[in-house]
């Protein structure tokens, strides 16, 4: 413990703590990323979070878990697990280590008021008042409000003094509006439910590229998921709030874009003119997917490559590079992994976490308007800045 002499009591409002740990990462717990920087992360400024994440970089945190028993390897794109894949393993360390240093753990305390009194704070929860010298709120968000991080605690910061930038869900499944081009009705998305692929997606605000994601892209009977879905859905969702205007494209050609599938077309006509678009097209993308789309363009997937006309040629590239989705919303809160908005972190001082609003308040993880991509980030950000408050709480 970095200071013995603190005093240090845990609520949380749940019977069981760290339901949001035990669902992440589908169970087994993405601790964080082997490469985590400013760049990978929306909302306050950039120079705030990256003071914050210099303070507990990824390799001290991999260190930390280690002492406590819990070693990391790393998958796809960085991301780093628990050895063991089990995200209960990461939950059991961080309590096994606050029950080690003495930290008093009171679950089914949930707080319904916190109040500056006298120099201290007045803890009210159902099961009486606790006073305390410094107060950490690390309530959370609003994503996954059943594992408890209901929005409360912005309620507690606003009560405190600090201005909230307006939320939205953050990696949540998209929702797309019904397809009914095609001879039977069936939208592509449900047609399509369960396949996945490699995709750029665009988010064209008031008609300019916001955003440009590349990542796996899930299609599913309500819309799409998967990673770059996650990704790209912060900044519809945020448009959308914002009064933008605000469309998505899909380029299911990985870095390919027009002029480079029209030279993939014209370079396989003049070497296999005999073939078929819809053979050709299948070696793009999965065939499932080049059905659907020919079949909505539409055309003949028998066509061959020599028969094939130009301007048919070029609607099928602008398919490919830009096809429209046509998001209506997300799944909310309750799909959501992660809340954009927050705490203003402006409000914050980043040496320590502590509120300039409110002398003695510190607020750390979710529950600020910081918010990153998936693949680990959003547990970095949480372990970083609780970090830097308890390196303030001991120091002082």
């Amino acid at each position: 413990m970095r200071n013995p002499s603190l005093r240090v009591r845990l609520l949380d409002g749940a019977r069981q703590p760290g339901a949001k740990i035990l669902v992440s990462g589908g169970g087994r717990c993405n601790v964080t990323n082997r490469v985590v920087t400013e760049r990978d992360f929306w909302g306050g400024p950039p120079t705030i979070i990256r003071r914050v994440l210099r303070a507990l970089p990824v390799d001290a945190t991999v260190r930390f878990f280690e002492s406590a028993g819990v070693t990391l390897h790393q998958e796809h794109d960085g991301k780093l697990f628990p050895d063991s894949n089990r995200a209960r393993d990461v939950l059991n360390a961080l309590l096994n280590q606050a029950t080690s240093h003495g930290v008093e753990q009171l679950w089914s305390h949930r707080v319904t008021a916190i109040a500056p009194r006298d120099g201290h704070f007045m803890v009210s929860t159902p099961a009486g008042d606790l006073t305390a010298t410094r107060v950490v709120l690390a309530s959370g968000g609003q994503s996954l409000p059943k594992s408890g991080s209901d929005g409360t605690g912005y309620r507690f910061a606003q009560a405190l003094g600090h201005r909230l930038v307006s939320t939205t869900p953050a990696l949540a499944p998209l929702l797309l509006a019904p397809d009914v081009s095609t001879s039977n009705g069936t939208a592509m998305h449900a047609e399509l439910s369960g396949v996945s692929l490699d995709a750029t997606l665009t988010a064209w605000i008031n008609g300019r590229a916001g955003a440009r994601l590349r990542e796996s892209l899930l299609w599913t009977h309500f819309g799409i998921s998967g990673p770059v879905a996650l990704n790209v859905s912060r900044h519809w969702l945020r448009a959308v709030l914002e009064g933008r205007t605000v469309a998505v494209t899909a380029n299911f050609a990985g870095d390919l874009d027009f002029e480079d599938v029209e030279r993939f077309w014209l370079d396989r006509a003049r070497d296999r003119p005999s073939s078929s678009i819809g053979t050709t097209l299948a070696s793009l993308v999965p065939a499932s997917v080049a059905a659907a789309l020919l079949e909505r363009l539409p055309l003949d997937p028998a066509i061959t490559l020599a028969a094939l006309r130009r301007d048919d040629r070029r609607r099928l590239t602008a398919a490919l590079t830009a096809w429209p989705l046509a998001i209506t919303g997300s799944r909310g809160y309750n799909y959501a992994e992660a809340t954009a908005g927050g705490v203003d972190l402006r409000e914050i001082d980043p040496a320590t976490m502590e509120s300039r609003q409110c002398p003695g308040l510190h607020l750390v993880g979710e529950i600020l308007d910081v918010d990153g991509r998936i693949g680990g980030f959003n547990f970095q950000w949480a372990w970083s800045s609780a970090s830097v408050a308890a390196d303030a709480l001991a120091r002082r």
